[in-house]
């Protein structure tokens, strides 16, 4: 299933002169295993748990060289803290992220992708990736009281595609 995207990692690896260690497999086959939006020492956690030997300094670097191999996705969350989340070769998403609770919102957009492109293009530019987080406030945590916030979300116009309900392709 992410087949893919390990040979993706493994090539990353041997252009780097590293090698794909147990501790590594162990990390990815984890971040692999469900799509959701974790932590590292989440991760540490659930490895340990299953007798996997491996130090947080390896989670950590690990989780680094997967995200510069383009596998893996880095999102800021709050002041001083990272989720990480898998990554499928050829699929995009963007997140909407909640500053109060941290809740991430995936979706896709085509209306934003359509826009970069063009400005891309108005300035000559080859645009290779990118990366669209738009952080606020999730429903859930937004005050009941009718404020600017809750005015612009109305007046937004209609909601991003959520990924659940994107066609694949």
């Amino acid at each position: 299933m992410n087949r893919r995207e390990l040979d993706i990692f493994r090539k990353y690896l041997e252009r780097r002169g590293l090698k794909l260690t147990a501790e590594r497999q162990a990390l990815f086959d984890e971040v692999f295993s469900k799509h959701e939006h974790v932590e590292a020492d989440e991760l540490l956690v659930r490895l340990r748990a299953k007798h996997k030997k491996i130090s947080r300094a390896t989670i950590y670097r690990t989780l680094e060289l997967l995200v510069e191999a383009g596998v893996v996705g880095k999102l800021r969350i709050g002041e001083a803290g990272y989720r990480y989340e898998r990554l499928h070769a050829g699929d995009h998403h963007d997140h909407l992220i909640c500053d109060q609770c941290g809740k991430v919102i995936e979706f896709f957009e085509p209306r934003i992708e359509q826009l970069q492109d063009e400005v891309a293009a108005r300035h000559g530019f080859l645009l290779l990736s990118h990366n669209h987080q738009m952080r606020g406030i999730c429903r859930r945590c937004r005050p009941r009281s009718k404020g600017s916030a809750g005015h612009a979300a109305e007046t937004a116009g209609p909601a991003p595609v959520p990924i659940s309900s994107r066609p694949r392709g």
